[in-house]
């Protein structure tokens, strides 16, 4: 799983994911266009994605064409919500829930001070 969370660390994964998503699938060239960014970085991201079992590729004739890997983003966001569960038991709010507040959301509230761990 860490190896999924860390592919999906860098904007522009998530941003080539969004565009797979949006698609049956593409090739480099089109995600390339779309992202704006160049064909080398984009095949890197790619080459993460795949390593990271998020998004497939199969070779036709002289390119390759991508997909999103639809189970494991669902089992992967499976496991972020049971660990958020797990970890916020009793002490952060469901949704629509007023029985708890979130201090930070208040009128004049502050983050917390540099160095402090809030998860």
């Amino acid at each position: 799983m860490a190896r999924k969370l860390a592919a999906l660390a860098h904007p522009a994964r998530l941003g080539i994911l969004r565009q797979l998503g949006a698609a049956d699938s593409c090739c480099v060239k089109d995600l390339v266009r779309r992202a704006g960014l160049a064909q080398s970085t984009v095949s890197q991201h790619l080459k993460i994605l795949v390593e990271a079992e998020l998004v497939s590729f199969r070779p036709e004739q002289q390119r390759s064409r991508y997909t999103i890997n639809a189970p494991a983003l669902r089992e992967l966001a499976g496991v972020i919500g049971q660990t958020l569960d797990h970890c916020c038991a009793g002490c952060c709010p469901q949704a629509g829930d007023d029985t708890h507040s979130d201090p930070l959301r208040q009128p004049g509230a502050h983050a917390p001070a540099a160095g402090h761990k809030d998860i």
